[in-house]
């Protein structure tokens, strides 16, 4: 059976004269396998559909391109293993809960709407599991928010993971190859990734509901008129590391009817000098809310600098708050949005 090909319709072509990865076919064969024999959850009640046949029986094979790197799917993934906040909430927001068998890296807490469906889950590590730990929880795929999260120190290279007949995964947002990176990040790329996991996982009905719901939430938005300029403060102190003009902040900025003081940088965050940040003077500060880096830490970094201190923005406590995950490009982005907005309204010197 020949594999159909899920490309984005908005990503460009592969280069001409690039060449496949050699694990494809090893995948495709583990894949195969692994549908057949991976160790799989308590067996269901006899005579009762099991939750993977009920959800994926009309699934057809397929190989997607992500990130440059051609994957197989024989059958949806049984055991998966997500690394970073946006790849363990995209699996809970599709109900796809029974299939992880262990998450890692998590940015911060899960919203409550997908907390109890994770309780059960186990937490493999902090930040990215190592290899000895990756293969102890027998996973046929492993889902990652970035593309760095595969690496020879941490979880294990794309490649080498394929040979062990484990698929992997990157969030399409997160690409960075040429011809892969969205350019500039949108709703529609977002979007499209929620589509995609839902093909792998033969769930795509309860893909298309997750976007129309998203898509409900933006339309129902009601973003200010009028010209409010903004920095995103995502960490740092001496040299701030801000949201810049191509990524998942620009794309919640614009959303909200933000103006990003660093909107013409082509990146999508940066390192900037608090001297651009004094002479832009935004209207609002974007605190981005993490465990090491705290929105009060924030506040304190601006309000004790000397120069930082006397940003209208600051004198006039006029700050808006997002929680790291989302941040990223994920199933959060829709609900920052409206928050901001709300957030926004709540500040009658500036909504």
């Amino acid at each position: 059976m020949t594999l159909p090909t899920v490309h984005h319709a908005n990503r460009a072509p592969r280069r001409r004269g690039a060449v496949l990865p050699a694990l494809l076919p090893a995948a495709a064969l583990a894949l195969g396998l692994s549908a057949c024999a991976s160790p799989a959850a308590e067996a269901p009640a006899e005579g009762a559909p099991s939750p993977t046949t009920s959800a994926t029986s009309g699934f057809a094979p397929l190989a997607v391109d992500n990130c440059g790197t051609e994957v197989a799917f024989a059958a949806p993934p049984e055991r998966v293993v997500t690394i970073k906040s946006t790849a363990t909430e995209t699996m809970l927001a599709l109900g796809l809960e029974d299939r992880l068998v262990g998450t890692a890296f998590s940015d911060g807490p899960l919203p409550e709407s997908l907390a109890a469906a994770a309780a059960a889950v186990p937490v493999l590590s902090e930040k990215v599991p190592g290899q000895e730990a990756l293969l102890a929880s027998e996973p046929d795929l492993v889902y990652a928010g970035w593309e760095s999260n595969f690496s020879a120190e941490g979880a294990g290279e794309r490649p080498t993971l394929a040979t062990l007949g484990i698929a992997s995964y990157v969030s399409p947002a997160a690409c960075l190859g040429e011809g892969y990176q969205p350019d500039p990040l949108t709703f529609d790329v977002v979007f499209d990734g929620i589509r995609e996991v839902g093909t792998i996982f033969g769930v795509q009905e309860r893909a298309e509901e997750l976007v129309a719901e998203q898509e409900a939430t933006l339309a129902g938005v009601d973003a200010p008129a009028g010209t409010t300029t903004a920095l995103w403060f995502s960490s740092g102190s001496d040299t701030p590391y801000v949201g810049a003009g191509i990524g998942a902040p620009q794309m919640i900025m614009d959303a909200a009817g933000l103006t990003n003081i660093f909107a013409d940088v082509h990146e999508s965050w940066t390192s900037v000098g608090w001297e651009q940040v004094v002479a832009a003077d935004p209207d609002v500060i974007v605190l981005v809310d993490s465990a090491w880096g705290s929105t009060e830490k924030k506040i304190g970094v601006l309000e004790s600098n000397p120069a930082t201190s006397q940003l209208t923005a600051v004198r006039e406590k006029r700050y808006l708050v997002v929680p790291f995950p989302a941040s990223e490009a994920g199933v959060r982005n829709a609900d920052a949005v409206a928050d901001l907005v709300a957030q926004l309204a709540a500040l009658p010197e500036v909504g």
